[in-house]
């Protein structure tokens, strides 16, 4: 049982910031991977950004030298910070965590309701 619950989101003008978060609660032993997803009207959702256990980061080319992911263990929350947003940015984004509920255990993966980011002038 894990939750997510993510916010940040909102309308903002090009060229502008968001700082999106997401929490985890629930059973965690450990949290293998945290990332960000979005999915834009009419478009298949796409990975925007992960982070793992060991604090590595991965993103898509577009968003590059833009968007930074980055994670507070203390917390078991995941960050994306958002600068010089686009139109093209505009999509409900999901954070999805994979974790283990317990030493052993099959790692499992959540998702998130989303939150919507809107870039428009």
């Amino acid at each position: 049982q894990v939750q997510l619950v993510e916010s940040g989101g909102g309308l903002v003008q090009p060229g502008g910031s968001l700082r999106l978060s997401c929490a985890a609660s629930g059973t965690i032993f450990s949290i293998k991977s945290m990332g960000w997803y979005r999915q834009a009207p009419g478009k298949e959702r796409e990975l925007v950004a992960t982070i793992n256990n060991y604090g590595t980061t991965n993103c898509i080319d577009s968003v590059k030298g833009r968007f930074t992911i980055s994670r507070d263990n203390a917390k078991n929350t995941v960050y994306l910070q958002m600068y010089d947003l686009k139109p093209e940015d505009t999509a409900l984004y999901y954070c999805r965590t994979i974790v283990q509920t317990g030493r052993g255990t099959v790692p499992r993966l959540d998702w998130g309701q989303g939150t919507q980011v809107t870039v428009s002038s």
